[in-house]
């Protein structure tokens, strides 16, 4: 307990000292605590959003399988504004509860970046593909389907990688890629990124 009290404070000393802005992590829905902590340290090892620790395009390249919610704030301002790591947690926890309600699971949900720009994935089973830009500077990534293309970011996570979209790209990608028939939890999730300025959410992935 000291142990993981001192870790806790550390982090957010460190967080603080650095203006860090971004809060990842992977939640649990019996361990508050443990969310917090994890989130601090997510919001610690991922810096900032945009321009933070992002991969360079031969890092990104690999099978990445869903591992847990994911959530973030765009800029310090709106990660403030929001209430911080908290927040984060809450976010994260609600989205776990949204996800099992849709089924999405290690097993049916993955992205994989091959050479040469192109992608293949799994969403709650259904599987797309098409070639994604990538900006290795500040991470926005943008992934271009037969039919739309979806906007997102990457960033650096404590376990991975966190792939993160506004409430409309996550929308698309439940609905039109995934297709999601649960509207009401595609909904949830969707009010989730909308419910503080700058939130972005989606999934943290593992290779």
């Amino acid at each position: 307990m000291k142990k993981t009290t001192l870790t806790l404070l550390a982090a957010m000393t460190l967080m603080l000292s650095s203006c860090l802005t971004t809060g990842l992590g992977t939640t649990s829905n019996t361990n508050p605590t443990g969310n917090i902590l994890s989130t601090v340290l997510g919001s610690v090892l991922s810096n900032v959003l945009f321009g933070g620790l992002t991969f360079d395009q031969s890092s990104l390249i690999g099978n990445w399988n869903y591992s847990a919610p994911s959530a973030a704030f765009t800029t310090e301002q709106a990660f403030t504004n929001a209430g911080g790591a908290a927040t984060i947690a809450n976010i994260a926890s609600s989205l776990a509860n949204s996800y099992s309600s849709i089924g999405i699971n290690r097993s049916n949900t993955s992205f994989s970046f091959l050479e040469g720009n192109k992608f293949s994935a799994k969403v709650n089973g259904i599987p797309f593909s098409g070639t994604y830009t990538y900006n290795q500077q500040n991470g926005e990534i943008a992934l271009k389907t037969a039919t739309e293309t979806i906007k997102g970011n990457v960033t650096k996570t404590e376990k991975g990688m966190g792939l993160m979209f506004d409430a409309k790209q996550m929308v698309n990608i439940l609905q039109k890629e995934g297709k999601v028939s649960n509207t009401a939890a595609v909904q949830a999730v969707s009010k989730l990124a909308q419910s503080a300025d700058g939130a972005r959410v989606g999934f943290e992935l593992t290779k």
